[in-house]
């Protein structure tokens, strides 16, 4: 399910994203949990309506792209399924950043290996 979490949010930046913009993830991990942000450089969600957009069916001013308004709402859903929470806010220059917060599996590192260094 969090695969899915994370294929619903790209597609949602991508949707909203202009085209050429990039649309980024970043993932931290923390002692008790793990943090993935989804950014995107769209049209952003006005003030105030950062509920709404978790909320079934909705669609906000933008209503124009494909869709109709359950993709956030089962990211939400998926993300309190496992114990952890779905937000989004504002980006300062411009779009909306989607951040989720999972608990980290019990018996897992609280950190992932690191990665060896790759030369090209």
């Amino acid at each position: 399910l969090f695969e899915q979490l994370l294929v619903n949010l790209l597609e949602n930046a991508a949707k909203y994203t202009p085209a050429g913009s990039p649309v980024a993830i970043e993932a931290r991990f923390y002692d008790d949990e793990v943090e993935v942000d989804v950014s995107d450089r769209g049209p952003g969600i006005p003030r105030g309506q950062e509920e709404k957009v978790f909320e079934r069916f909705y669609r906000g001013q933008h209503a124009n792209a494909a869709g109709v308004g359950l993709g956030l709402p089962i990211c939400r859903a998926i993300a309190r399924a496992h114990g952890g929470t779905l937000d989004v806010e504002a980006r300062e220059s411009g779009g909306a950043r989607f951040r989720v917060r999972l608990p980290q599996p019990e018996g897992r590192p609280s950190r992932p290996p690191e990665a060896p260094e790759v030369q090209a």
